[in-house]
């Protein structure tokens, strides 16, 4: 059969099938979307800002909760060496040892514990009960309490060596540290002489706050001071690691912002030029026009 030589009542079923399909599927289509509405993706260009420095550097330590449970096991280590030891109930030097050890590492564990249950990040925890894990074991296999705290004194100098190594080869790691956390990960930082600058002699700043730190606390521990060492570790550390930090992110933020104005100032003054040359052609052509008008 050739084409409209069908029957005229099989065309207009056909027409009427064709109208049903599309109102069917059309239903089904609002049916679909009402049960599973289409997801939406935001733009690339609406991803999250990036953290600022002081966001970031506090999500590394752990915040403010982060630093103060790091304190709990030191804390328990001197409170029960000193209460059960010669200075308080006298159990003997050995026993108040590993009575504090057990109290250092449980207090850990239980931190750690705490969190899983509430399925928090337990990075800080296990970091913690490494550190505390290593000065115990020295502590008990030398039965001496102030080898408790010889890990943690070490690496601080450690950190100060490399930190001053850093400076020397003109890679300061401090400006790296911004790069990552507050940069978005570029060291673009390295073809502004002034932020290079500002991060060479920041760099030395924590160096000096970390030799302090550890040679107040390797002053004492020559001194066989067991129980001052976890004071000073406790009371002194945090405020001066919480000074220099501050003190950083000043001296960054005042560059930076330094700069930023300068460059709005010299694209200001750039702006203006272009103005005024603009006005300077616009007038010749204006008098070249009245010139020849007159001619």
């Amino acid at each position: 059969m050739t084409p409209g030589s069908e029957p005229r009542h099989a065309a207009h079923e056909t027409v009427e099938e064709r109208v049903a399909e599309e109102v069917v599927e059309e239903l089904i289509g609002e049916f679909v979307d009402e049960l599973d509405p289409p997801t939406v993706k935001k733009p690339a260009e609406e991803d999250e800002p990036f953290p600022s420095m002081s966001e970031q550097i506090s999500e590394q330590l752990g915040g403010v909760r982060g630093l103060i449970e790091s304190s709990v096991p030191v804390l328990a280590f001197v409170v029960l060496n000193v209460l059960l030891g010669e200075a308080g109930l006298d159990l003997g030097k050995k026993t108040a040892l590993y009575w504090a050890i057990g109290g250092s590492v449980g207090s850990a564990v239980a931190i750690g514990v705490y969190r899983l249950t509430r399925k928090q990040p337990v990075r800080h925890a296990v970091n913690g009960l490494f550190g505390v894990a290593i000065g115990a074991f020295l502590a008990w296999r030398t039965g001496d309490a102030k080898n408790f705290y010889l890990p943690g004194i070490l690496l601080t100098l450690g950190q100060v060596v490399v930190l001053i190594a850093s400076v020397a080869v003109r890679r300061p790691i401090i400006g790296y540290v911004w790069g990552v956390l507050a940069n978005g990960g570029k060291h673009d930082w390295f073809g502004n002489s002034r932020l290079f600058r500002t991060f060479q002699w920041l760099t030395l700043v924590w160096a000096a706050s970390l030799f302090i730190r550890a040679g107040v606390q390797g002053w004492l521990y020559l001194a066989d001071e067991a129980n001052a060492i976890g004071v000073v570790r406790i009371v002194i550390s945090w405020p001066i690691y919480a000074a220099t930090f501050a003190f950083t992110a000043w001296a960054v933020h005042r560059v930076t912002s330094a700069q930023h104005l300068e460059a709005e100032a010299e694209a200001e003054a750039e702006a203006e030029a272009e103005a005024e040359a603009e006005a300077e052609a616009e007038a010749a052509t204006a008098e070249a026009g009245q010139a020849g008008t007159a001619n």
